[in-house]
């Protein structure tokens, strides 16, 4: 890698992440939130694949989104630059007898080139904000070209430089969490399990720039732009009216402005030009 701090940065990312492998799913998979972020971005991803799809996934992560897909018979070359990740996905392929459906490459998404199956995909695919983990975002997309089929699919969910509810809390005094996202091209500092790193954020416009000669947008929505973000604990099961009532009304605008830039997430897929 040519860029030293770029390594240091992912180091401590990989890390961190190592470190929270082990309880991953236990914090955040029986979470309402969680629950329904995955089931919208799947559902968004499911739009754009034909049968027995290939697809690549970046920051796989304990592989949750590589075994759904691999289950509706589709074939999920999975990613990650965390060993620990690694160890997790692997046992769960293992134990679910998914070896022909998911292949595994340790491998950091600012060095695909360097991926022993480089494809070519049918859908590249990266879930929950791992790709805000680089302040080298353009080289990650200069890197989809030549990874994907003409016609072929990317579908990215990326953390945008301003989500409503975040800013909210300004008037609760949380004034770090409320600012954090303006934090520029140095990034803001993110820790976990006591790893410190840098985290980048990222509008569509950005990720539309960048891949504007050879691939056309097809689809953006916001994530948890009504639904309040999944850190904002017990939301859902201390309101669940008033959440279900959320959900509803995300649902229907999801895909309007400005509710679909100002979310916690946006999803944002883009076909490559034949």
């Amino acid at each position: 890698m040519n860029d030293p701090q770029t390594h240091i940065t992912e180091q401590a990312a990989a890390s961190a992440f190592s470190k929270q492998a082990p309880v991953f799913d236990k914090l955040y998979g029986a979470d309402t939130i969680i629950q329904y972020k995955r089931k919208r971005v799947r559902e968004h991803v499911e739009r754009f694949l034909q049968p027995h799809s290939h697809i690549l996934e970046l920051n796989a992560g304990t592989g949750e989104d590589a075994l759904y897909f691999a289950k509706q018979a589709h074939h999920v070359h999975a990613t990650d630059i965390a060993e620990g990740m690694k160890e997790i996905l692997l046992k769960k392929v293992n134990d679910q007898h998914l070896q022909s459906n998911i292949s595994y490459e340790l491998c950091s998404f600012t060095e695909l080139e360097s991926l022993q199956q480089q494809g070519p995909y049918d859908h590249i695919f990266s879930n929950f904000a791992g790709l805000n983990c680089t302040g080298r975002l353009d080289k990650v997309l200069g890197s989809f070209n030549w990874l994907l089929k003409p016609g072929g699919y990317i579908t990215l969910v990326i953390l945008p430089k301003f989500c409503l509810w975040e800013f909210l809390l300004l008037f609760k005094g949380k004034f770090k969490t409320a600012f954090r996202r303006f934090a520029g091209r140095k990034g803001a500092r993110a820790h976990i399990e006591g790893e410190y790193f840098r985290c980048w954020y990222y509008n569509p416009s950005y990720i539309r720039r960048h891949l504007a000669d050879s691939f056309k947008k097809v689809s953006l929505e916001g994530l948890c732009t009504i639904v309040p973000p999944s850190y904002i604990e017990n939301f859902a099961a201390k309101r669940p009216t008033f959440y279900r009532f959320l959900e509803r009304k995300e649902n229907k605008w999801k895909a309007k402005w400005p509710w679909r830039v100002m979310g916690d997430y946006y999803i944002i897929t883009l076909q490559k030009k034949l």
